[in-house]
């Protein structure tokens, strides 16, 4: 098969900035950095309060009813919300809410027969966040809404549970911090695996020096594939869906089946498929048994278009390398590797490990005495000494139903949440450095940890901030 690569351009239109990708390496300003105007010289805001958790709101007991609405109805969404409707902790599912009459219609059913009602459907977000009654919003949208449907129900007084990737652009998570530290909110993010017993385990055995120095973390998010792509043409609307909303704060284009549908293939809507609607929960989880190391100094991304020539923005392979100085993290993503697999449930919902060769998304810790493998969503994890000798290991078990608990915990208590914005923000930087790097040519990125900008590329600057279009705006006044 011939190996090519392609770069997507693509343009944010009445938006106003150009969302354009180079092929090369050759930019208007040097590795040397930048200067001038485009770079803060200042600390990002939310770094400058320590404030964390929502505690000027008044906790509330278990006996007190949380009325919640689901903001985005396709699988996984439905997936959240009916596993919390059943969780038996005393909630109340009032809204379903979907641009688009033909999802959520199962949801609703299943949903409606735990809670001997059926939840409203409504279009329009607005019109749950102008509801007083409801306490909390579950937001399982395309990723380009997560960060402005977060920040609207924060000013509206309500609680939030965001899907990863949690924001579309590096100062946009920055907002987000701002926003729910603004208005007291508890901000969970769906970054499951901080919910995880044996996460912290695994991040105590690093602590204590089992492993050495670290020196090196390898992530990995290999799917089936390879999987081919036909871009359909542009077409009316159909009167089952407000086509306007589904774009929201992105640039105003035509209907296409093919973004409503496989959004996660453009850039527009999303950070990736694979990398941004993927290997975020593995990148959290090493995030998380590092202990929460904080931003590398630098992003080096490869990879390409390398198995069809179609019109998705996406590469379906990335390797992403970040230097942390002390040590390197890898992440390499893709859906040409027919032979690789994901844990399935006889892995997470047992005491079983993975075969972590052609385990599709593992994690590998290497230090300096001995190595770790991690599994994600579930699998446990195994310390290897030489010749393969398994030293420590604890299984771990698939834990949305209890990060879903700990959000209703912390909606009445006040406390912070496992998975909480701030560090939802720290691994969707990377996210976002990965891409971007990607983006501008495989270019090698220097990042000031300090200031949270992109050090070397203006191009890549700008695109690290987000352009809302008008209309879809957060009204900072309020």
């Amino acid at each position: 098969m011939k190996r090519r690569k392609f770069f997507k351009l693509a343009t944010t239109g009445a938006a106003g900035l150009t969302m354009a990708a180079s092929c090369t390496n050759q930019k208007k300003d040097t590795d040397s950095g930048i200067s001038g105007p485009d770079l803060p010289r200042e600390v990002p805001a939310y770094r400058k309060s320590k404030t964390t958790a929502a505690t000027s709101v008044k906790q509330r007991s278990a006996n007190d009813k949380l009325v919640v609405a689901l903001i985005g109805a396709g699988h996984h969404g439905i997936k959240v919300i009916t596993d919390a409707a059943g969780l038996g902790e005393n909630i109340h599912v009032k809204y379903f809410c979907d641009v688009d009459d033909t999802r959520g219609g199962y949801g609703i059913t299943e949903v409606g027969k735990i809670q001997g009602i059926d939840p409203l459907r409504v279009r329009d977000m607005r019109r749950v966040f102008d509801d007083q009654e409801v306490d909390a919003v579950f937001i399982a949208t395309p990723e380009h809404w997560h960060g402005l449907a977060t920040m609207w129900a924060c000013q509206a007084g309500k609680d939030v549970y965001v899907e990863k990737c949690i924001s579309h652009t590096i100062n946009e998570g920055q907002q987000m911090i701002e926003m729910a530290r603004k208005y007291n909110r508890i901000v969970q993010c769906g970054t499951q695996n901080r919910s995880s017993d044996y996460a912290y385990k695994a991040r105590d055995y690093i602590k204590s020096g089992e492993l050495g120095d670290i020196i090196s973390v390898h992530i990995k998010e290999l799917l089936d594939g390879p999987v081919p792509f036909v871009e359909k043409e542009e077409a009316k609307a159909p009167d089952t869906i407000d086509w306007d909303m589904w774009l929201g704060p992105a640039p105003k284009v035509p209907y296409s089946v093919s973004r409503n549908k496989s959004w996660g293939y453009y850039w527009d809507y999303a950070g990736g498929h694979v990398m941004a609607g993927g290997i975020i929960h593995q990148l959290d989880m090493a995030r998380l048994v590092l202990d929460d190391p904080g931003f590398p100094k630098s992003v080096f991304c490869s990879g390409g278009r390398y198995f069809f020539n179609d019109e998705r923005d996406v590469p379906d392979y990335q390797m992403a390398t970040f230097d942390y100085g002390n040590f390197t993290l890898t992440l390499e993503t893709g859906e040409c590797t027919p032979y690789m697999k994901k844990s399935g449930p006889e892995i997470r919902f047992s005491d079983d490990f993975p075969e972590w060769m052609q385990n599709a998304t593992r994690i590998e810790i290497l230090g300096t005495k001995r190595m770790m493998y991690v599994g994600r969503m579930g699998g446990g994890w195994q310390v290897f000494d030489k010749d393969g000798q398994i030293v420590a290991q604890e299984p771990g078990y698939y834990p949305l139903e209890a990060h879903i608990k700990n959000f209703l915990d912390c909606v009445r208590s006040r406390n912070e949440p496992n998975g909480n914005i701030v560090q939802g923000h720290n691994s969707s930087v990377l996210i976002h450095l990965a891409n971007l790097s990607y983006r501008m040519g495989n270019k090698q990125l220097t990042f000031s940890p300090e200031y949270e900008v992109i050090m070397n590329d203006n191009e890549a600057l700008s695109l690290s901030r987000q352009n809302y279009r008008k209309g879809y705006e957060v009204n900072e006044s309020m």
